[in-house]
């Protein structure tokens, strides 16, 4: 029977709190006001591939994809495929830099008691390499101002309510507030907001799981990984097949060199449509969409784009890390 630590319970209640007060800031419709803001006026593409990107950095990727493609989809735009992939790449760019951006940014940043500079400047390269990229992209693809068939959502009182509880448990991540202080979000939502209480408690379930099969290959393997670069590249690679959340989970009991192992779970995000789940949610949307075509050539662009970051990451990665 695997032990669980005190530092795995927390992030196990973190990683909960966060999904709370996010679901709450969703119905409230504050995120998707904000969303129908970025089709006013020109240059929708930049905005659109930023916003995810910006978003991405505090609600996680999973998050500003749920809400932005489909904002996309409903637009009268050109290159509709090109858009949703490149908010793809973005969401998946824009995560990695904070370590509330996705779930394995924040298992790492928990678990090897990281202090937020060192963490933001170490994987700040990855992530600004990939926002100029991303933006010149944006930026070719020229779209004039266009029309949404979806009507402007109204705001409830209660966005202000949840805005307040995903500062404090983002304050709790950065350890500015004691770990308790994350539990406002599920209590109040269990008193007066149920509905917020819809999590993905499939990831939460995955996490729990992957928690003690790690510690239990580790101790019948009791062996660690000591070379940065066999981190980076078992994470990276076995992402592809796993996802990027799962590979981190397993490999972190396994080496103590976190900057490898942050690296190559971001660089697994891009490449397969299973890198990330974020990329899947993407990819669904779109395929899924009924004013959409051809997904056999959207599902070519997409596994050419993704591979092409990925493997972009890896040689960013060897570039500043040459001894690994």
């Amino acid at each position: 029977m695997p032990g669980y630590s005190n530092s795995e319970w927390q992030v196990l209640l973190i990683l909960f709190s966060l999904f709370v007060a996010v679901r709450g800031l969703q119905n409230s419709g504050l995120m998707d006001a904000l969303a129908r803001r970025m089709q006013e006026g020109r240059a929708i593409a930049l905005k659109l591939v930023l916003g995810c990107f910006l978003l991405s950095m505090l609600v996680t990727n999973d998050v500003a994809l749920i809400v932005l493609v489909p904002l996309t989809l409903s637009l009268d735009v050109r290159h509709k495929g090109l858009l949703v992939i490149l908010e793809a790449l973005a969401a998946n760019a824009g995560s990695a830099l904070t370590p509330f951006g996705n779930p394995q940014n924040l298992f790492i940043y928990w678990f090897y008691h990281l202090e937020s500079l060192e963490f933001i400047t170490s994987i700040a390269p990855f992530s600004l390499l990939f926002l100029v990229l991303l933006i010149a992209m944006a930026l070719a693809l020229k779209t004039p101002p266009v029309t949404s068939s979806l009507p402007t959502p109204g705001v409830s009182g209660s966005s202000r309510i949840y805005a307040l509880m995903l500062l404090a448990v983002l304050l709790v991540t950065l350890r500015l507030l004691p770990v308790w202080a994350a539990l406002i979000a599920p209590a109040y939502s269990l008193l007066f907001q149920r509905k917020a209480l819809r999590v993905d408690y499939t990831l939460l379930f995955s996490f729990f799981f992957f928690f003690g099969l790690a510690e239990n290959l580790k101790t019948l393997l009791a062996t660690e990984l000591a070379h940065s670069g066999h981190v980076f590249m078992l994470s990276a690679l076995a992402s592809q097949v796993m996802s990027n959340v799962p590979a981190t989970l397993l490999f972190a009991k396994f080496t103590s060199n976190w900057e490898a192992l942050l690296w190559g779970s971001n660089a697994g995000g891009f490449g397969s449509l299973f890198g990330s789940l974020a990329n899947l949610i993407a990819y669904r949307f779109y395929v899924n969409h009924p004013d959409t075509e051809d997904s056999g050539r959207f599902t070519l662009k997409f596994l050419f784009l993704g591979y092409a970051a990925f493997f972009l990451s890896m040689g960013l990665y060897f570039l500043l890390y040459p001894a690994s």
